[in-house]
């Protein structure tokens, strides 16, 4: 059987802002930090207990780079967004709201299971945070 582990890649105009912003809001810890001569941010790791992010900031100087775009350039669209699996999704939520993610669906128990809410970054990318754990029981049955 083939293991592999997804690690989303997110770019933002503030790089260094948001690193701190994602830090204080969704409980995120820096694993990796590289700075780059201006102020920007030229890869940065994040985690969450297991889970990763890789960032940088938003450029078009390189062929990756070129093939990113930030929500607030597309009209406030996401192509992609994100689902983190937290402890307690109340408790997650009062602190992302007190750091200013706008709560786009505010905190409600699910069909499938669990409960979550979902919000916005600084910069306009979706994130959804609950407790259901679709790794925690045999055949991503519902918890």
């Amino acid at each position: 059987m083939a293991t592999g582990k997804i690690i989303p890649s997110i770019r933002y105009k503030h790089c260094p802002e948001a690193i701190d912003w994602l830090v204080r809001a969704f409980s995120f810890t820096p694993h990796f930090v590289v700075p780059g001569d201006h102020g920007e941010i030229l890869h940065a790791q994040l985690t969450y207990g297991d889970a990763m992010i890789m960032l940088g900031s938003a450029h078009d100087g390189d062929d990756f780079g070129k093939l990113h775009a930030c929500p607030n350039e597309l009209e406030g669209k996401n192509t992609a967004s994100f689902y983190l699996v937290v402890e307690d999704a109340d408790e997650h939520c009062v602190q992302a709201r007190q750091h200013g993610a706008e709560i786009i669906i505010d905190v409600r128990d699910e069909d499938y299971g669990g409960r979550g809410y979902t919000c916005t970054d600084l910069e306009g990318h979706i994130w959804t945070f609950g407790t259901y754990d679709p790794w925690s029981t045999a055949g991503g049955a519902y918890v």
